[in-house]
């Protein structure tokens, strides 16, 4: 299993505790001041205004014209809806930032007072509520500062950066997919080294986690086709039944992580969907299975897709179904595994430890395989990347929460809160140190 360092920055100067005595209280300073002048309303703007995957047309406008004002060079539909921001500054390495700006079709309950009310047509034609229940709009709001403080401190970088606002990583996770698929690379340049965050509702407000090995799980959607032969629900050895043979395969798929994974390597194997059958007294023609796969490496995805296949197909054979009637599986998308790099992530985390104090290491793990579609942007061609958190909720919420108080909200959730100030400030902050250590001074 591949070691995991987990590091987490307490951002001092931004959650209220003692300044730090570095030169980083100007940026601190400056940052602040931007939120207070500017960044605070534009968050509430981006929440109270959340769109759906694909049909982000004002929030893409939004985003693309706070990037102009702060002196960007921006293109506008880049994968139907997404952005791309460029800015030269001398010589020196293409860096690239990424900040996902859809909503979640969820009706928000939060109650808080610039909360959304929206309901929009989503890119299927139907209409749905849509709420910013993930935090994508700290990341677009964060993504704007940090453009902003970029262009200001232009003396102190060198090299050219690329902010991407990318679309549709919630609805089918594919808006990476799409704009690597306009020839986002060919069009403005293979970028050295690329960086993303998320915001952690499990993190307390104002620290950072970043994991040396996989950030997000690789998904493949998955189906499996049993075929059938029909008969009467009374006369079972007439027929084939698909019922049986599609409950074998979701028993026998159990083996895979349990028996062919080391038992130190993440795996999952969920049958989420099982649809088969019309009348109680009829055998079936077709069972169909849906499945979500995650893994954390080639090698595991590899096994895990071609142990599905021969657990299908063999069970179908032992079964006695007709060679020409055999269990297919079918591959229906994913995305592969957001994979951080072991060298670019020690080299941006001693700059944090460097600029920001030792601070203190969470007591923090990822939990779950949770998925996301970075990896589209970074895997073929392979760019260096680093995809770290930045927590979201106020240390008392957590302490409120082991009192037996209010539970913090799961992202996702119609209660999804995100601290904005903490969590947009030391986004800012976190994002341009990482971006200076990355493009020097020539």
């Amino acid at each position: 299993m591949m070691q995991r360092l987990m590091i987490s920055l307490t951002l001092i100067a931004l959650v209220g505790l003692p300044s730090l005595a570095s030169a980083n209280d100007e940026l601190i300073a400056a940052v602040k001041a931007d939120y207070d002048a500017h960044l605070g309303t534009l968050f509430k703007h981006f929440h109270a205004n959340p769109e759906h995957s694909f049909v982000e047309h004002k929030t893409a406008s939004r985003l693309a014209a706070e990037l102009r004002s702060a002196g960007f060079e921006v293109t506008e539909k880049v994968g139907r809806t997404g952005i791309v921001a460029i800015m030269e500054n001398g010589p020196g390495p293409l860096v690239m930032m990424r900040a996902d700006m859809d909503g979640l079709p969820v009706k928000e309950l939060s109650g808080l007072p610039y909360a959304s009310q929206a309901t929009q047509v989503n890119d299927d034609g139907q209409e749905f509520p849509v709420m910013h229940a993930c935090g994508h709009d700290v990341h677009i709001t964060s993504l704007v500062g940090t453009a902003r403080r970029m262009a200001a401190e232009k003396g102190s970088w060198s090299g050219t950066l690329m902010l991407i606002g990318q679309p549709a990583e919630e609805w089918k996770i594919s808006g990476a997919q799409a704009m690597h698929q306009d020839d986002l690379w060919k069009r403005f340049g293979q970028p050295d080294f690329a960086l993303a965050f998320h915001v952690a509702a499990a993190i307390e407000a104002g620290k950072i986690f970043v994991a040396e090995s996989a950030a997000y799980s690789g998904a493949d959607s998955v189906d499996i086709i049993v075929p059938g032969i029909g008969a009467h629900g009374a006369s079972p050895h007439r027929g084939k039944d698909p019922i049986l043979i599609g409950s074998q395969i979701v028993v026998a798929l159990q083996q895979l992580v349990s028996r062919e994974l080391d038992p130190r390597e993440p795996g999952v194997v969920t049958v989420g969907v099982f649809r088969a059958g019309n009348k109680r007294n009829i055998i079936g023609e077709e069972a169909v299975l849906e499945l979500t796969v995650r893994s954390d490496s080639t090698k595991t995805r590899q096994t895990l897709l071609e142990g599905i296949e021969r657990i299908a197909v063999n069970t179908g054979r032992a079964a006695g179904l007709p060679e020409d009637r055999l269990p297919r599986v079918e591959l229906r998308g994913g995305v592969p595994v957001t994979v951080n790099d072991v060298s670019l992530v020690k080299r941006i985390s001693s700059r944090w430890r460097a600029e920001l104090g030792d601070g203190v290491f969470a007591d923090h793990e990822r939990q779950g395989m949770g998925a996301e579609d970075f990896g589209f942007l970074t895997t073929d061609p392979y760019i260096p990347s680093a995809y770290f958190a930045i927590g979201g909720t106020p240390k008392e919420r957590f302490d409120e929460e082991a009192a037996g108080g209010k539970p913090v909200p799961s992202h996702h959730s119609p209660l999804f809160e995100i601290s904005p100030e903490p969590s947009v400030r030391s986004g800012v902050v976190a994002t341009v140190i990482a971006l200076k250590e990355l493009m020097p001074v020539q």
